[in-house]
């Protein structure tokens, strides 16, 4: 595509063209919306489940690697993340 000129690239991209799989499909912001909050309220529940069930030191040691690493999943697959 880099080495293309502006007409064989907008032949190119002529929607008639593409494979039926290569648009966008979104589905419902609503549907999206619901599960969101669902998921957040069954965090915070099991969130506050685990904090209360836990005995020893070595229970939070454990705690704490699991969120750090998560934390840095989340930065290591961050879209706005530099490269």
């Amino acid at each position: 595509m880099a080495n293309t000129d502006i007409t064989s690239r907008t032949q190119y991209e002529r929607t008639d063209l593409r494979a039926g799989g290569e648009s966008i499909r979104r589905g419902s912001e609503k549907g999206a919306a619901i599960y969101s909050g669902i998921a957040l309220v069954l965090g915070i529940g099991l969130s506050i489940l685990a904090v209360e069930t836990i005995e020893s030191w070595a229970q939070w040691m454990v705690l704490a690697v699991i969120v750090i690493t998560t934390v840095g999943f989340m930065i290591a697959v961050s879209p706005n993340r530099r490269a």
